[in-house]
């Protein structure tokens, strides 16, 4: 689809799995698995991990805009096993390439944080030794978040792991943002702090056409009503401030939702019920 001048493309990185209840929170089983999924014998929801492809003119200049990167290759085949990581359907660079763009056309990718299935597939391994990905790019990640990521909290410290980042630093191409603002013409980063410190998500806006990409805020179409938040997140009562602050916005200015993780509706519209806010139209990237 086109947001104004620019062309934004949804990046299938793959399949994983999740626990239902983690994904959850406190809502009963019985309710997330008819809003969402049933799962598996292990209690796994099938979810999908969706970068986000960005390209146009900034200014005068071409970009090739990646937004996040899926789970990578790099994972020890027990943390495979467990997280459910499947690339047979599709992987970051094979959906990259249906799209004409190789690791090195792109020129930056936006980390909204350092979680494994956001950050994994910014490095990759080339004999022997783990790289960037994405040979010419800049990575830009929240300065507080990657200080959250190199000393974080017991809650969410296995959700990082260092090879998808320091080798990034240690290459300087990683670029700290310090808080809220445009970043480039039209996108423009805003920070949450409930699912973890500074995340941050993207508002992309041109003209009329306005899409938003969330991340862990609101990771599938069965997190949009406000009381439905993760046991993932580090301040699920900070969650929930957040999405009713950004939620009636979302809903009467139209703004495009992109669903991070769901497996089955990659993007829709929100919708104000009586009963709260709800995923409205289907939208197709």
């Amino acid at each position: 689809m086109n947001v104004g001048n620019l062309t934004i493309t949804l990046i299938d990185t793959g399949d994983f799995a999740l626990d239902g209840g983690a994904m959850f929170g406190v809502v009963p089983k019985n309710l997330w698995s008819k809003a969402y999924h049933a799962p598996d014998e292990q209690n796994r929801i099938p979810m999908k991990a969706c970068a986000l492809l960005v390209r146009g003119s900034f200014h005068g200049k071409e970009r090739v805009i990646l937004i996040d990167t899926g789970n990578g290759k790099k994972f020890p085949e027990k943390l495979a096993v467990i997280y459910k990581i499947d690339h047979s359907r599709t992987s970051l660079e094979r959906s990259l390439a249906a799209h004409n763009v190789a690791p090195a056309d792109v020129t930056d990718v936006i980390l909204t944080h350092l979680h494994f299935d956001h950050a994994g597939g910014a490095t990759s391994v080339v004999n022997g030794k783990i790289v960037p990905t994405f040979p010419n790019a800049t990575y830009y990640v929240q300065k507080d978040h990657l200080a959250w990521a190199q000393a974080p909290a017991d809650k969410d410290r296995a959700s990082f792991m260092n090879d998808d980042f320091e080798p990034l630093r240690a290459e300087g191409v990683l670029e700290c943002v310090d808080g809220n603002g445009e970043l480039f013409e039209g996108i423009t980063l805003m920070q949450a702090h409930g699912h973890t410190k500074a995340l941050q998500t993207v508002k992309i806006q041109r003209g009329e056409q306005k899409l938003f990409y969330p991340a862990d805020l609101i990771p599938t179409t069965a997190h949009v009503p406000v009381p439905y938040v993760m046991a993932y997140d580090n301040h699920p009562l900070t969650t929930i401030e957040e999405k009713k602050r950004i939620l009636p916005e979302l809903c009467e200015d139209g703004w495009i939702v992109v669903f991070e993780h769901d497996g089955f509706v990659n993007a829709a519209t929100i919708d104000r019920t009586d009963k709260g806010f709800v995923r409205g139209r289907v939208v197709e990237l």
